[in-house]
Formats: C-alpha cells, structure tokens, sequence
C-alpha cells in the first residue's frame, strides 16, 4: 500500500461497515489516496475524520456525504437469543469476528469487538438483531479510542486472512476432486457416449487451467 493510502487508512475508524462505498477501510483509503473518493464518505469518523482526511491530503475540510449515511452515536450490535435461530448468517457477516456461535446454536456478540458496523442486521431472517447506543450523545471519533480502532483493525485482518485461508484450502480440494475425476472419467461418470465424455473433459480442463491462472496471478494462492 502506497504511503498515502495508509496514513489515510491510519486515520478511519476501522468499523469495516462498507458505508463508504467501499468493500472495507483500506479500499476506501486507496480510493481517496487515487482521487477516487471524497474525503467526507466515513460517517462513523464524523465531522472529525473528514478534518483529518483534509490535513493529510491537502484538501478542504467539507461537510460529511449525506448519501454515505450521517454522523452518529457507535453502536453495539445485541442478539435477542430468545429469537436466535442458530443460522450463522451474522457469523458470516461479521468483519471482524465479534459473533460467537455455531450452526442451530444461539449466538451471542462480543463486545469489545463488535464496531457497530451494521452489518450483520439486514442478513439475520429472523430479525433477532438490534442496535444499541454505547457512547451516549459523543460522534465520529469522539466516540471511538484508537485503540478500539486498531484492535477492529487486526481483527479484520486476520478475519480476511482465515476466510482467504479457508478459500484456498477449499480450491485445493476442489482441484484435487477434478484432477481424481479427470484421470478416470469413465469411471467417475454415469455416461457411457465418448462425445458426452469428451465434452465432460473439456470442461474439467478448462476449470483446471482458470484455477492454474487464478494461482499464477496470485502468489498468494499458492
């Protein structure tokens, strides 16, 4: 990441809640550092964070985007576990890892680490999720330590890495699947007509070299 881009990034909040505009914090700092994006699209910095954005950039301080949402107080998210139906939608949601639970099994949120992000209210079917004032009338940053912002940081960090852990290892299988599948086709299929089998190879090749590519490009994914 570009100098600029993470001294921006240095200066957001870190709730990870996507009202930017942007998939996450670091997105919408790369953004801004191009001269993609406003420096008044984070609601959760508020008036504040706008003020830092400009003296890092140069810009003028201007009023927070309405469309982008408004300056409010932080909130913490709280499952009702009478309604909880163990789904774990909002487990999946959740930026930075702050819903404990499992499959069938009420969940519960874990405060300190929950950003009030938002994120995990319009996916619950049951509508078991509210949220709640945690800093009374303080905004922006007056609402948010830096130490809160940079623990929501690591924890969505390491959030990204696991879930990108858990794709690769889920590629891998898969290709392990398709090379098994591809060495005996015959075998491995309930068609009988070598045209119908040929095309079936085809396909499992094709998918093979995307997945080669995908690799290649990201070193990553190795």
């Amino acid at each position: 990441m570009k100098v600029l881009a993470s001294q921006i990034l240095a200066e957001l909040p870190q709730t990870q809640c996507t009202r930017c505009g942007y998939p996450d914090c670091a997105a919408y700092a790369k953004a801004v550092a191009d001269g993609a994006a406003g420096i008044n699209q984070c609601p959760p910095g508020g008036a504040q964070g706008i003020a830092r954005l400009a003296a890092i950039t140069g810009q003028a301080v201007c009023e927070l985007n309405p469309q982008n949402g408004l300056e409010a107080p932080r909130t913490l998210a709280v499952i009702d576990e009478n309604w909880c139906i163990g789904c774990t939608l909002c487990i999946k949601a959740c930026p930075t890892d702050a819903i404990m639970g499992s499959n069938k099994l009420m969940h519960t949120v874990i405060e300190a680490y929950c950003t009030g992000c938002e994120l995990c209210v319009p996916v619950c079917p049951v509508d078991c999720i509210a949220l709640e004032n945690v800093s009374g009338s303080a905004t922006g940053w007056a609402a948010w330590s830096p130490s809160q912002a940079e623990l929501a940081r690591n924890r969505y960090e390491f959030n990204s890495y696991r879930r990108n852990q858990d794709v690769r290892e889920s590629q891998k299988r898969l290709e392990e699947i398709a090379r098994t599948k591809l060495a005996d086709l015959a075998h491995h299929s309930q068609h009988t007509d070598p045209a119908v089998l040929d095309k079936k190879r085809q396909v499992i090749e094709a998918a093979l070299a995307r997945s080669r590519a995908a690799r290649a490009a990201d070193p990553k994914r190795h």
